[in-house]
């Protein structure tokens, strides 16, 4: 326990002295000492030269060695897988970003595999090498870190997706929904790093939500806490993958946004979206006006419910136009008591793309520092 105590003291305040150690901890010198000296022969930290005097020896300082060892964070999308390689601070040293032509596990396994070997030869030579591997998905993941559904992405549910990985690549490998791996990252390296209670809304082909709570994301029972995306926002609304009818990310999200443009070909994706908004095309410009509003439509009942202290949104249109944040906010504002409004902030993702994929590494990491300082 005190092993654990002095290595996030020096996680967070390094280069940190053994004295202001015992100081802020209230153990004692040699308590220190002893610890610090196991922690420097696991190569957790290393010692660095002398620190300023504040009247007697001058004090030998204590560092973090991030280089110890390296965690692989992947986020598999609808169409996409992404993947990084970072050090034990969450520092991305190698990334790699594949982009899918079908959205089927089963037809992907052998891209997956490839993305994760070539991130593993990345690794510089460290004590420790690859400590673990962190794979987040846009669907269902139970407590025991199997996917059970996926609406959007053709997957065989009878695929041990821990289980295949482990065996390949011999790590500890957790697997985690999208929006939560989303919302840790955010708190871990990101946007959210000063709030204790924070909603991460991952806004894509479907809408999820990350919840974390005094500084823990909140998985409810079976670990499926978040799917705000299937919110009913109308009651007699159209039928939804999920069973249910008029739910919320039919209205919200980049497919239904995209949906009628595509059905008369005029536009096939967000960058073209982003251009002919830019170009102040009516019938883009109303579109972006009622996607925003929709969002808002959901945002109010989830501030209702869980009054957080910010809100960060992820989603490349929301990031790329200004007047997408503004339509969210008048629509929130509109429905909303003042306190309310004035009573969270309300921000973009700081991670972008990479916020799924670094919070799948952070949670690598703290699991790889809780077992060595065990």
């Amino acid at each position: 326990m005190n092993q654990k105590v002095l290595l996030n003291e020096i996680v967070s305040n390094s280069p940190i002295s053994r004295a202001r150690l015992s100081e802020i901890t209230g153990l004692n010198k040699s308590t220190v000492s002893s610890q610090v000296n196991t922690l420097i022969e696991k190569n957790l930290i290393f010692e660095i030269g002398q620190g300023q005097s504040s009247g007697g020896r001058k004090p030998v300082m204590l560092v973090f060695n991030k280089n110890a060892g390296y965690a692989i964070g992947i986020d598999i999308g609808v169409d996409y897988i992404n993947g990084i390689l970072t050090d034990l601070k969450g520092n991305i040293v190698f990334d790699q970003y594949h982009h899918l032509k079908k959205s089927s596990l089963d037809q992907n396994k052998d891209v997956l595999f490839s993305i994760i070997k070539e991130l593993s030869n990345q690794i510089p030579d460290s004590p420790y090498g690859l400590i673990g591997i962190g794979v987040c998905v846009p669907g269902l993941v139970n407590t025991e870190q199997k996917v059970i559904f996926t609406p959007n992405i053709d997957w065989n549910y009878q695929l041990d997706l821990k289980s295949l990985i482990e065996k390949e690549f011999q790590v500890p490998v957790f697997i985690e929904n999208e929006a939560n791996a989303g919302a840790y990252g955010e708190k871990v390296f990101g946007a959210a790093k000063n709030y204790d209670n924070l909603i991460y809304v991952s806004v894509g082909t479907g809408i999820g939500i990350g919840i974390v709570i005094n500084n823990d994301i909140y998985r409810g029972v079976n670990g499926f806490a978040g799917e705000m995306g299937h919110l009913t926002i109308d009651f007699n609304g159209l039928k939804c993958s999920c069973g249910n009818r008029g739910c919320w990310e039919l209205y919200a999200s980049e497919k239904s946004l995209l949906h009628n443009f595509k059905e008369n070909g005029r536009i096939t994706s967000n960058q073209e979206l982003i251009h002919l908004a830019n170009q102040n095309d009516p019938d883009v410009l109303m579109a972006l006006q009622n996607f925003g509003f929709y969002l808002g439509i959901g945002l109010v009942s989830i501030l209702n419910t869980f009054n957080p202290q910010a809100v960060i949104i992820r989603n490349e249109l929301v990031e790329a136009l200004p007047m997408v944040l503004n339509s969210i906010k008048n629509s929130i504002s509109s429905r909303s008591n003042d306190q309310f409004t004035n009573g969270h902030e309300l921000f973009l993702s700081s991670l972008g793309k990479n916020a799924p994929a670094l919070g799948t590494s952070s949670i690598v990491i703290e699991h790889f520092l809780e077992m060595a300082t065990a």
